[in-house]
């Protein structure tokens, strides 16, 4: 998906979750994009300066993983996101993950 491409989303209720108005599920935790399921080469194909010095998981500065651009709660884009890990991947608009960082950051939940 290109950089400009607005995934949204309408859950079942009706409640629509834009993902590049929000963001903060990539400004949550420094200990959130963890690798778990990815296998070597995809891991190969995230560029070195957003992998962490340790290669357990995105680096971030502070709690904002670096691949993250843009403003959480107003316009965000990753800037690997066709590489991005299954971590981020699993983070579905809607979902408990998605909530409690929306409410981390004071964004309204529906």
């Amino acid at each position: 998906m290109p950089l400009d491409a607005t995934p949204s989303f309408l859950l079942s209720d009706g409640v629509a979750f834009d993902c590049q108005s929000c963001g903060a599920c990539c400004a949550y935790s420094a200990d959130w994009p963890r690798f778990s399921t990815e296998d070597d080469d995809q891991l190969d194909r995230i560029p070195e300066k957003f992998v962490s010095a340790d290669l357990s998981g995105m680096r971030c500065e502070g709690n904002r993983c670096l691949a993250l651009t843009g403003e959480v709660g107003k316009h965000t884009a990753c800037g690997i996101y066709e590489l991005r890990p299954d971590v981020c991947r699993a983070c579905m608009p809607g979902g408990d993950d998605c909530l409690m960082a929306r409410a981390a950051h004071g964004l309204a939940i529906a």
